[in-house]
């Protein structure tokens, strides 16, 4: 019987890295056609790196201070993420705007998941913006990441509905759990292709 061999991935993270570890759950299955190769934060804090290692996972920090220019900073990522062998590669929470030379390096590999319905509420404060707006629906978006700041083309969202006593904690907890399905589905059928 012959398998095909599990894709590679890198995840970036900046924080707690709930989304990465939505992805190494799924990677457990053996079915999953995927598996995570490193993870890499800009933030030496970042709990999510000590999940990785944990789970005897590649864990490397690149904080910015570190660099002379963003240009440097960003050439560090891209050699480490080379060097893994990486096949697709997802922003799990990852808090920096990457440059148009890093976003086409990985042109139709990179993908992100944002806390909206993209186009709706680019950027930060998702919850409290759809709450204000009066919004009645809300959730998330998995999109291929282009250097437009969540304006890639979109792969596939998760919707939950917005409640009257909703606060931003309460809509995001609600979303978060969206989000950790769908980013994995996303994944999978992307390691597929």
């Amino acid at each position: 019987m012959v398998t095909t061999p599990r894709k590679k991935l890198a995840v970036l993270i900046s924080g707690r890295g709930s989304n990465m570890e939505a992805i190494l759950a799924s990677t457990r299955n053996k079915d999953f056609p995927a598996k995570i190769a490193i993870v890499i934060s800009d933030n030496a804090d970042a709990k999510g790196l000590e999940t990785a290692i944990k789970a005897g996972i590649e864990a490397r920090k690149f904080e910015r201070k570190d660099y002379s220019d963003k240009a440097n900073h960003e050439a560090a990522i891209m050699k480490a993420i080379d060097q893994s062998g990486a096949d697709i590669i997802c922003l799990a929470g990852y808090m920096r705007i990457l440059s148009a030379d890093f976003t086409k390096a990985y042109e139709g590999r990179l993908i992100n998941i944002h806390p909206s319905l993209l186009p709706k509420f680019k950027g930060l404060d998702t919850h409290q913006r759809a709450i204000d707006a009066g919004e009645t629906e809300h959730g998330c978006t998995v999109h291929f990441v282009n250097p437009e700041m969540d304006g890639g083309e979109i792969i596939a969202q998760a919707k939950v509905p917005v409640l009257a006593d909703d606060t931003a904690d309460t809509l995001s907890a609600r979303v978060l759990i969206e989000e950790h399905k769908l980013y994995s589905s996303v994944i999978a059928d992307l390691a597929k292709a």
